[in-house]
């Protein structure tokens, strides 16, 4: 399985990085640390006024899709995201599989005022840690990848930090560990990261088993502005896209296009 794969060598490099940079470390940075986390829970819950919340994503590469953009720039795809009207930003940081980089969150957190998701796959606290110091608001947490007892301690410790989660969910059993963690807000993956497969009818699924006050996210294989207004319709407040955008030669365009239903140019 490649989630399995992914975690297995994710604990190689934590290790490694603990050793370089112990917790202590990074602990003592964090009282010059510039970038104090941000609220996300206004930017992600839908209004009248802004229904759809897209949280951009920055993402190079992926397993099942391999090099998804060769010239690839964070910083310019994240002001491309600020102009669209994008609310806030997911930043790829897992480096083997994705090609991201830890270091992008502190390069855009400088220049972007949109709060930004340090996504990766934690199963530690030292990347919470991370996360904080390299200027991350909020962060993914996987509940396929974790056991109920390490979801909900890794979320509390994201709160004692001053941050927040985005929980990630792919059935009812990722449901249930959510729910019981605590989690405020919660991703539906229609992407299944074992098989990677799609299942875009996941989240009307879904939705109606979730406590009316979680903030919910729709992620994956969302890239048509008939797409976002039905799953709002059927509960979801945001929207994680990042493969359509990383496609597209006018990344603002296609954003605006995304959220506000402007018909594609021929």
């Amino acid at each position: 399985m490649i989630l399995d794969e992914i975690i297995a060598r994710t604990k190689v490099d934590l290790e490694k990085r603990k050793k370089e940079f112990p917790l202590e470390w990074l602990g003592r940075s964090l009282a010059y640390n510039p970038f104090p986390p941000r609220d996300v829970h206004k930017v992600l819950k839908s209004t009248p006024q802004n229904p759809y919340r897209i949280i951009a994503e920055v993402k190079k590469a992926s397993p099942s899709k391999g090099v998804i953009r060769e010239d690839f720039d964070p910083l310019v795809i994240a002001k491309a995201y600020e102009e669209g009207g994008a609310d806030a930003l997911s930043i790829l940081t897992e480096p083997h599989y994705f090609k991201g980089d830890i270091e992008y969150l502190t390069q855009i957190r400088r220049y972007v005022p949109m709060p930004l998701l340090r996504k990766d796959f934690i199963i530690d606290k030292y990347q919470l840690v991370e996360a904080l110091v390299y200027g991350a608001d909020f962060v993914l947490l996987i509940a396929k990848a974790l056991t109920r007892k390490e979801l909900k301690e890794l979320l509390e410790y994201t709160w004692h930090l001053g941050m927040e989660a985005l929980v990630e969910i792919h059935d009812k059993k990722d449901l249930i560990k959510a729910i019981f963690a605590g989690a405020n807000i919660i991703g539906i993956n229609h992407r299944n990261l074992e098989t990677f497969e799609m299942d875009m009818s996941l989240s009307e699924r879904l939705i109606p088993l979730i406590p009316n006050s979680k903030i919910i996210v729709a992620e994956s294989g969302i890239y048509e502005h008939e797409q976002v207004k039905h799953l709002h319709e059927v509960g979801a407040d945001a929207f994680l896209v990042g493969e359509h955008f990383m496609r597209q030669e006018d990344i603002a365009g296609a954003l605006k296009r995304l959220k506000g239903g402007e018909q594609l140019s021929v």
